[in-house]
C-alpha cells in the first residue's frame, strides 16, 4: 500500500463514497487508491476493477499531457474546471467537467484527487444541435434567399397599451440600424419575438437568425459554442464554426445575457469592439459581420450592481434599450391577448370558443401574472383541455388551480373569496374599469403595508415616484 492509502480513516473513505460527485484519487506513481461509486458510474467501470490501477491501464487514451491527474502530478499546480473528452478500458467515450488537486505531505506531493462531474450526455446533445447548425449554415451558403430560423413579425405582436406601444416604436426604429440592442423584461413577455422581429425587419432578415440561451449551455463549453472550436484543442475537440460564424452576416440573439461567465464576456466584448473571431485553439482570426441582439430577464442596473455583468459590456450591448412591460402594468392589452389565444386554440383543438366569461375577465384582470403573457398563453390552453365538447365558453373552473385557489403571496383573491368584486355588465367602459380595479389593488396593498409607499411599491412592481402618482390621481 501507498503512504497516501495509509492515513485513510474508514469514516472519511464512508464520506466520500456517498457524495454526489465523482472521487478519483491517485497514489505519486498515478496508481488509483480510491475510487467513490459515483466515479465509477460516470467512467462506466466497476470499483472492484479500478483500485491498484494506473490512470493509463483504466483509460488508454489519454496521454502524460492530456490527463489531468498526471499533469498535477507532475506539475503541483491544481487545475479547475477542465472539460475532459476521453475514453474507458471498456472502449465507452466519457466526457466530464473535473476540478483536480495535489495532496501534499511535509511540502511532498504524494498524491492527487480529481472532483469530476458527468457531462457526456449534454456534450452529445450539444453536438446534435451544433451539426445541425452547421448542416443549416452549409445550406444557407449554398442557397442564397433561404429563409431563416424565424416566424415572428411586428404585425404579430398584439397591444395597444401605452408601455407596450413604446416598447415596439423604439424596435421599429431599431431595425433600421445595425446597432445592438438590449432588450430587458421579466420572463414571458416576449424578448426573442421581439429580436425575430427586428430582424425580419431589417436588412438581414435574409441571412441567418441564430438564438442562444446563454443560460442553457455549461460555462465549460459556451466559448466553444460562441466562437467555435479547432481540433486538437481540447480532447474530443473538432473543426466546428461557433454561432458567431454561422450568423455571419445576419443577426445572433443572446438571451439571459447576464448568465454568460465573467471571463467570456470580455472576451465577446473583444468580438464586438473588433468585428473579428478566433476559435478555441485557433491561431487565425476571422471576421464577422454579425448584429448582436441580447436580453437580460432582470434590470441592468440589478445586474451591475450584483457584478454578473461587466459594465464596459453592458455599455456596449445597450446602445439601444427596449424594456418590456409585465402583463400586471398592461392590463388593458388582456382582452386582445385572451381573444388572439382563443382564436390560435380554436384552430389547435378545432374548437368554436366564443370567448371566456364575464367572471374569468374579472379575474383575469385583477390577476397579478407573474408569469406574463407566457402563463396566459397556457393558462387558455389547460382551460382548453378542460372544456367539454359541447361548451363554447371558459369558465372560471375551466383555469387553473392559481386562479381558484391562489397561494396568498401572490396577493390576489378570486370573485369568490371577496365581496368587494362586483362582476361588470356590458357594455362596459374598459379603461374605467380597469382603473377601478387598479385603485383597489393599490388601496389594499397600501393597508397590507400599513402606509409605507416604498414597501407598497415593492411589493406592486413599480417605481415610487409612479405610486406617488397613483396614490395622487386616486386621492389615496
Amino acid at each position: 500500500m501507498s503512504k497516501l492509502a495509509a492515513i485513510w480513516s474508514e469514516e472519511f473513505e464512508w464520506l466520500l463514497g456517498i457524495i454526489n460527485v465523482g472521487i478519483h484519487l491517485v497514489d505519486r506513481e498515478g496508481t488509483t487508491v480510491f475510487f467513490n461509486e459515483t466515479m465509477a458510474e460516470i467512467d462506466g467501470l466497476d470499483r472492484k476493477d479500478v483500485i491498484g490501477q494506473s490512470v493509463f491501464d483504466l483509460f488508454p487514451s489519454l496521454t502524460n499531457e492530456s490527463s489531468t491527474l498526471i499533469r498535477v502530478l507532475s506539475t503541483g499546480e491544481e487545475i479547475v474546471d477542465k472539460v475532459q473528452t476521453y475514453m474507458n478500458m471498456k472502449g465507452k467515450q466519457i466526457t466530464s467537467i473535473n476540478s483536480t488537486y495535489p495532496l501534499r505531505k511535509g511540502g511532498e506531493i504524494i498524491g492527487a484527487v480529481e472532483l469530476a462531474e458527468d457531462i457526456t450526455r449534454i456534450v452529445q446533445l450539444n453536438d446534435q444541435v451544433l451539426d445541425l447548425r452547421q448542416q443549416l449554415y452549409k445550406k444557407t451558403k449554398e442557397k442564397k434567399n433561404t429563409q431563416n430560423d424565424t416566424q415572428y413579425h411586428f404585425s404579430d405582436l398584439i397591444g395597444e397599451s401605452p408601455l407596450f406601444q413604446q416598447a415596439l416604436t423604439r424596435a421599429k426604429r431599431a431595425a433600421r440600424t445595425h446597432s445592438p440592442v438590449l432588450i430587458c423584461g421579466p420572463t414571458g413577455t416576449g424578448k426573442e419575438l421581439i429580436a425575430q422581429s427586428i430582424h425580419n425587419a431589417s436588412i438581414r432578415r435574409d441571412k441567418p437568425f441564430i438564438a442562444q440561451n446563454c443560460a442553457a449551455v455549461p460555462r465549460e463549453l459556451m466559448e466553444g459554442l460562441l466562437f467555435g472550436t479547432t481540433k486538437g484543442a481540447f480532447t474530443g475537440a473538432i473543426d466546428r464554426p461557433g454561432i458567431f460564424e454561422q450568423a455571419n452576416g445576419g443577426t445572433l440573439f443572446l438571451d439571459e445575457i447576464n448568465s454568460l461567465d465573467i471571463m467570456l464576456q470580455a472576451k465577446l466584448l473583444r468580438v464586438l469592439q473588433e468585428g473579428r473571431v478566433r476559435r478555441v485553439g485557433g491561431a487565425v482570426e476571422q471576421e464577422v459581420n454579425v448584429r448582436i441582439l441580447a436580453a437580460m430577464n432582470i434590470g441592468p442596473h440589478e445586474a451591475l450592481k450584483n457584478n454578473i455583468l461587466r459594465s464596459d459590456l453592458f455599455f456596449r450591448l445597450n446602445v439601444v434599450n427596449i424594456e418590456l412591460p409585465p402583463l400586471r402594468r398592461r392590463k388593458e392589452d388582456i382582452v386582445l391577448l385572451t381573444k388572439h389565444f382563443i382564436e390560435k386554440f380554436n384552430q389547435t383543438f378545432a374548437m368554436k370558443v366564443t370567448g371566456v366569461s364575464r367572471e374569468v375577465m374579472n379575474v383575469f384582470l385583477r390577476y397579478p401574472w407573474p408569469g406574463n403573457i407566457r402563463e396566459l398563453r397556457h393558462s387558455l390552453e389547460s382551460a382548453f383541455n378542460m372544456l367539454e365538447e359541447n361548451e363554447e365558453k371558459i369558465e372560471l373552473r375551466h383555469l387553473p388551480l392559481q386562479f381558484t385557489d391562489p397561494p396568498a403571496e401572490l396577493g390576489f383573491s378570486t370573485p369568490a373569496q371577496s365581496v368587494d368584486s362586483p362582476l361588470p355588465s356590458y357594455p362596459l367602459d374598459l379603461p374605467a374599469y380597469i382603473e377601478s380595479i387598479e385603485r383597489d389593488i393599490i388601496e389594499g396593498a397600501l393597508k397590507l403595508h400599513q402606509g409605507n409607499v416604498s414597501k407598497t411599491a415593492d411589493a406592486l412592481g413599480v417605481k415610487r415616484q409612479a405610486l406617488q402618482y397613483k396614490l395622487k390621481k386616486f386621492n389615496l
